[in-house]
């Protein structure tokens, strides 16, 4: 037997004998134990057996979709993969990658990236949504959060409800309640508050405290001169 099937089967081992390794389920309803593989088709069809109640320290392999509790290591799903617990290192699936609460590390779908937690480090999808990010964010149409911290792309919009702390770019549109640092985007840029800069086709905020925009048509409905061509500003 070559090294590489005696690597397979003892990897499916350890995953068929992890119970022996089980904790009593707690209060919250959690894992009841851990498993350094987890290998399946459609949860809970899966080794070991049951629908989100192991916590996987290592590879997390699923078919089509994988229901897991906290994932530490690689997780790739040829569809979609939802973790209910903290997710850290690598995420790879076709279509989503939704999580329950922080992911820290790289996320990577063709489709859509959720987290009900916060992000940290870099997404890589379609679209993306989660509550904070920090780190680099690439996506195909755009991205939402509350607050993001680093560096976004986005095709059609970025949206930050609260702030953006950074640089945000959009083929489309940028949009953020509070913006430090600049904002570009081929069409549009908006915020409420500006401490930076903005440059596209438009620029709106209705207060600068300091910063500039450039742009055909620039917009600061507190500065003495709210509408510019070319360049506005105030410092």
């Amino acid at each position: 037997m070559n090294r590489i099937a005696k690597v397979g089967l003892t990897a499916l081992a350890l995953a068929v004998v992890s119970p022996a390794v089980a904790q009593e389920e707690n209060a919250e309803g959690g894992a009841i134990g851990w498993t350094p593989v987890a290998v399946g088709l459609v949860s809970p069809v899966q080794l070991p057996w049951g629908c989100a109640q192991w916590d996987v320290f290592g590879l997390d392999l699923g078919l089509l979709y994988m229901d897991t509790a906290k994932v530490y290591g690689l997780g790739v799903n040829g569809i979609a993969a939802r973790n209910r617990d903290d997710v850290m290192g690598l995420s790879v699936s076709g279509l989503c990658n939704y999580s329950e609460k922080n992911v820290y590390g790289v996320r990577s779908t063709l489709g859509i990236n959720i987290a009900k937690g916060d992000g940290y480090g870099f997404e890589a999808a379609g679209f993306s949504y989660r509550k904070n990010f920090t780190g680099v964010d690439c996506n195909f149409l755009g991205a939402m959060q509350e607050n993001v911290t680093g560096i976004q792309f986005g095709g059609l919009a970025n949206v930050s409800r609260v702030q953006s702390y950074g640089l945000t770019a959009a083929i489309g549109v940028n949009i953020a309640t509070k913006a430090y640092g600049c904002q570009t985007a081929g069409i549009f840029n908006m915020t409420e508050e500006l401490h930076g800069a903005q440059i596209g086709i438009v620029n709106f905020a209705e207060q600068c405290p300091w910063g500039f925009q450039i742009g055909l048509v620039n917009i600061i409905m507190d500065n003495t001169i709210k509408v510019l061509p070319i360049v506005n500003g105030y410092f």
